[in-house]
This record gives C-alpha cells, structure tokens and sequence, in this order.
C-alpha cells in the first residue's frame, strides 16, 4: 500500500473520491435504483461538491472527526489543484477536496470500519435533510 503519510492532498483525494463514490454507490442500489439518470442524479445528493461543503459543516458542527482525521482534511482543502471548480464555488470545492482527502486517509491508512462509519453518518445526514443542498 502507498505512503498515505507522505502523498499530497490531490493524491488522497483521487483515492478517496473513489472510496466514498463506491459507498453512495452500493448505497443507493440497495434502496433499488437502478436506471442510471436518476441513480447519477440522486448521487449528487451525496457527492457533489456543494455536499461535501454540508456535510463537513456538519462534521464541525457535531465534532464527528479527530485531531488526525482533520489535519487530513486540511492537507485536502489546502492543496493547491491544477484544476477549476466545476458548478460550484471555490471554497466549496476545496472543501469538497478535503473531505475526499479525509476518506483517502482512511482507506489508505486501512481504516476500514471508520470510513463505514463516516459514510453511514454522511448518508444519513442528507437523507435526514440537513444538508439541504439547495441552500447552500
């Protein structure tokens, strides 16, 4: 397994935007979706980046994360990306950065039961409405 303590910030994210998309994934198949528009429409509920934005507010706002998980959230938001935000604002999409590099830690660390956790207490809280994406 590669050096989760030595990558960058884009690096983790690469590697946790697969993890947390595979979560929502398997999630949302299991509630019976199946045609793809409307599992790629619902799945920006959980993924976009105006979502992540949320719901790392939320993880704020709940103190879910430890000292470690948010220094690897930071490394993530922090990270200078050679690529623009698409449908969304700056500071949402390093955000959104950041909570993928916080999932990458995660995996590349093998933390396996916490990014169960997380990705449980995430479908939760938009399925409980608050994140309520359309006002952010």
């Amino acid at each position: 397994m590669a050096n989760y303590q030595q990558m960058n910030g884009i690096a983790l994210a690469y590697m946790g935007d697969a993890v947390y998309e595979i979560y929502i994934r398997q999630h949302l198949l299991g509630k019976g979706m199946v045609k793809p528009t409307h599992l790629h429409h619902t799945a920006t509920r959980y993924v976009s980046a105006k979502a992540h934005a949320a719901l790392y507010r939320l993880m704020e706002a709940d103190a879910i994360l430890t000292d470690e998980e948010k220094q690897y959230f930071l490394r993530g938001r922090n990270a200078k990306s050679h690529t623009g935000a698409k449908n969304t604002d700056i500071v949402s999409y390093r955000i959104s950065t950041g909570v993928e590099a916080l999932f990458g830690y995660l995996y590349l660390s093998e933390q396996t039961a916490r990014i169960e956790q997380l990705a449980a207490w995430c479908i939760e809280q938009v399925e409980s409405g608050r994140t309520k994406i359309n006002a952010i």
